[in-house]
């Protein structure tokens, strides 16, 4: 069984204002496997704040489908040992680190304003205190794809939790006002969020005008629900406004796609035109034909009159020269 006992770690930075790189803390051990802490003097996606973050040491080097389970805390101190500032408030957060996710931090861990103040640095030199407590360790490919990571308060797959964490990393109010309770609902919103962000993503000539209509609903449905979605509005705007210039504003972009598909147009309908004509020409054919036939039966027609015309007359003649008396004008005895 793992030692799940809290684990201090605490290193010095000497003339931290003088940095402005990336700092790397040594490693140090717990809960089977090494860590190092970031610390980003100038910031890290937000400029005007100190960012630290806790990652996990060489983790190729572990199992396939590790995780970590860990309580931790980070604290800023002073020479003299007083708290500049902490990471959490309301208590210290317990986060997953996976090979997926090795590393946890806080972009805006202090202020640096704050740390300009007066009294606040002393000699320069600022003081990092780790405290990390590992409470669950799996060092077995025992994962089955369902398992699920929390997020900002969201269960997520493994496989979202890059995409659920960069969503939070750009916009980190997104949730704030979120109204549901229930995990289950929680996790149903958070993929229909990312489905929607993945849809917009899509070239804007791509979407059909009940896609758009969609989308706006669905957005609509995540604003009640809690979601700050603002950014997202506007993207969508966008693509509305970009689809309706395609379609015909007067910009010689739209036009060459209206001249493309026109000639789209065109095109399958010579192909009909022609295969109509090919219809066309069988039908005339056919009627050539039974007008021809028409003409020689009329012919025949003729032709046997005069021949059976011809033969009486021929047996009249003959009866008149053989001199056979006229049977009608004989009385009968």
């Amino acid at each position: 069984m793992e030692d799940r006992k809290q684990t201090s770690f605490t290193f010095e930075i000497d003339n931290f204002w003088d940095k402005e790189a990336l700092i790397r803390s040594p490693n140090f051990f717990s809960g089977g496997c090494q860590w190092f802490v970031d610390v980003y003097p100038r910031g890290c996606g937000i400029e005007d704040h100190l960012s630290t973050f806790l990652c996990v040491a060489n983790p190729e080097s572990l199992l396939l489908e590790w995780k970590r389970r860990a309580i931790l805390s980070l604290i800023l101190l002073n020479v003299s040992g007083k708290r500049l500032y902490r990471t959490y408030r309301d208590g210290p957060p317990c986060k997953t680190f996976c090979a997926q996710f090795p590393a946890w931090g806080w972009a805006d861990a202090m202020p640096l304003e704050m740390l300009q103040e007066n009294g606040f640095m002393e000699k320069n030199k600022l003081i990092v205190q780790v405290n990390v407590q590992v409470v669950e360790v799996v060092d077995e490919a025992e994962v089955t794809g369902k398992e699920t990571l929390d997020v900002n308060g969201f269960q997520v797959l493994y496989s979202e939790v890059g995409q659920v964490t960069t969503i939070f990393a750009k916009h980190p109010d997104v949730a704030l006002n979120f109204i549901p309770k229930s995990q289950l609902v929680k996790t149903v919103y958070m993929k229909l969020l990312m489905f929607l962000i993945e849809k917009l993503n899509k070239p804007p000539r791509s979407f059909i005008k009940n896609e758009l209509s969609n989308a706006r609903m669905e957005l609509i449905d995540l604003t009640k629900a809690g979601f700050k979605l603002d950014w997202l509005k506007e993207k969508l705007d966008e693509i509305s406004l970009e689809r309706k210039k395609a379609n015909g504003d007067g910009s010689l972009s739209s036009y060459g796609f209206r001249v493309q598909e026109l000639e789209e147009q065109v095109k399958n309908l010579n192909l009909k035109l022609d295969t109509e004509k090919v219809k066309s020409a069988k039908v005339l054919s056919l009627e050539q034909t039974v007008s021809d036939l028409r003409d020689e039966l009329s012919k025949e027609k003729t032709r046997s009159t005069t021949t059976t015309k011809d033969v009486l007359e021929g047996v009249i003649r003959s009866w008149e020269v053989l001199d056979y008396p006229d049977l009608s004008n004989e009385e009968v005895g």
